[in-house]
């Protein structure tokens, strides 16, 4: 049996732990109340909900402003030192179980390579190109700045695949330039 280990959750030091096997707890503490003067709150494992992407999710409260944050970022603030920062770097599952929140299962990586990662299913082995029916050939598209680019339909799923590198070749040239200048 694997041993569990608790750490702080980050911003949340003295009010909650999450441990290394994807469980949430509050601590025993001591809080002020207008009407009842102190009292103790208890500590105890927090139950976890289930958000429509199929993510656990809690609520944390600190300084009276209630969050709720999926418990896999939490486990990887708290052990991995990550430091949730939009699409840049992401917290996946390795094994694709979104409700496996263990310490083990979960690696810090590009959203890029996120996207990428067991494509099983897909009707193409390359990002961005699928096979499309109504044509009868590969199409290729980028998402780039939330936005989507077509870039055309191919006979060969190979040719569609450079299409998209080329594109991505494009955009990240054009953002290093853009980087260089600011």
């Amino acid at each position: 049996m694997e041993k569990e280990i608790w750490k702080d959750i980050p911003g949340y030091e003295g009010y909650y732990q999450v441990s290394s096997l994807g469980r949430v707890k509050s601590l025993e503490r001591v809080v002020g109340h207008t009407r009842h003067g102190e009292y103790t709150l208890k500590g105890k494992i927090r139950k976890l909900s289930l958000n429509t992407q199929g993510y656990l999710i809690v609520r944390l409260s600190n300084g009276g402003i209630l969050k709720t944050i999926k418990v896999h970022k939490l486990v990887a603030m708290a052990f991995l030192n990550h430091e949730p920062c939009g699409y840049k770097e992401v917290v996946d599952h390795i094994d694709n179980n979104t409700q496996n929140n263990r310490l083990d299962n979960l690696q810090l990586i590009t959203n890029r390579e996120n996207t990428s990662k067991d494509r099983s299913g897909y009707s193409s082995s390359y990002i961005g190109v699928s096979w499309y029916k109504p044509y009868k050939k590969w199409r290729a598209s980028i998402h780039v700045d939330n936005k989507k680019k077509h870039l055309g339909y191919f006979t060969d799923e190979y040719d569609a695949h450079l299409a998209y590198q080329n594109e991505l070749k494009k955009y990240l040239d054009n953002k290093k330039d853009n980087d260089k200048k600011n």
